[in-house]
């Protein structure tokens, strides 16, 4: 009786609690549901990866190939070029684009008079919200041999260049409309992480003679480390993923050299070739790839510095 009592009585309460919270959990609805439509169940489809999959046949009937599809992008030399592709633009990406927001949240950060900085970050915000679609456009009308850059360079005395159509051109071309669309966006979380600094640090730096140098290198930067850790973390889980939309609207055949990664080659092969168990093998690697790094580096944090993402 009194484990029946003690039962009923935890469920009077948890039933309270949800009718507390009713309307938060109701909330919850929208995002749980796109996770369980677009995430878990799409991993059903992981099985293509060890079969012969054929559309007629479904999961169920195809029939099974082992490990077959791995063995066969393992063994193929053009997928290591767009592994090489894959690291190499999350590599300068991590070198150029992690930084960036720092620097501009600690800018903004000992900018003096509230109006300007909400300006600033206002119009730092906006790329944000501009879509995928529309920055490419804006890319190839600006890099076009007619367009606003070539226009600056001949003006100048230079010869008009097409930028889009050279591979040596892309990756600075990427980044750099990555650092663009993302800069302000991604200082959000710097900027929080800088009120939670103790103002009474500055102000005894200040008496003690600190010039703006001083307090940045030891006061704010130390104050957002842990955020930054955390940041850095998830970006070397995603190092094997890239801005997929993007690339694929700007590459095109002259630029495959450095332009074609993983995600545009999974595409073409599972998409247009309608090889789906190649592709599914290749999103699988990318997986497991991934989770690797991710927890290899959390690792590494929490012995250098003790900040772990978990």
């Amino acid at each position: 009786m009194s484990s029946e009592r003690a039962s009923r009585s935890g469920w009077l309460q948890v039933s309270r609690k949800l009718n507390k919270s009713k309307f938060l959990y109701a909330m919850l609805v929208l995002p749980i549901s796109y996770f369980l439509v677009f995430h878990y169940a799409p991993m059903l489809g992981n099985l293509m990866a060890f079969q012969d999959f054929s559309i007629r046949k479904g999961l169920l009937a195809s029939p099974w190939a082992g490990f077959k599809y791995f063995e066969q992008f393992l063994f193929e030399p053009y997928f290591w070029k767009v592994v090489r592709n894959t690291l190499l633009l999350n590599l300068y990406s991590l070198i150029f684009y992690f930084p960036a927001p720092i620097i501009f949240a600690i800018l903004v950060n000992e900018l003096i008079g509230s109006k300007f900085k909400r300006v600033i970050q206002t119009v730092a915000y906006v790329p944000h919200f501009l879509s995928t679609v529309v920055v490419a456009g804006m890319l190839v009308n600006f890099l076009s041999v007619s367009g606003l850059i070539n226009e600056i360079i001949t003006w100048f005395g230079g010869s008009a260049q097409t930028f889009l159509s050279q591979a040596d051109w892309f990756r600075t071309i990427f980044i750099g409309s990555e650092i663009w669309q993302g800069l302000g966006w991604s200082s959000i979380v710097y900027l929080a992480a800088l009120t939670a600094i103790d103002p009474g640090l500055y102000e005894a730096a200040t008496i003690d003679g600190a010039n703006r140098w001083h307090k940045i290198r030891h006061i704010t930067l130390p104050g957002i480390s842990a955020v930054a850790t955390i940041m850095l973390l998830l970006s070397i889980g995603q190092m094997l993923s890239v801005g997929f939309e993007k690339i694929l609207l700007l590459y095109s055949g002259p630029t495959y050299e450095t332009a074609d990664v993983i995600q545009t080659y999974v595409y073409r092969r599972g998409l247009i070739d309608a090889d789906l168990s190649f592709a599914a093998a290749v999103g699988i690697f990318q997986s497991v790839i991934s989770l690797v790094l991710i927890v290899s580096a959390n690792q590494l944090s929490k012995k250098i510095n003790g900040t772990r993402l978990f």
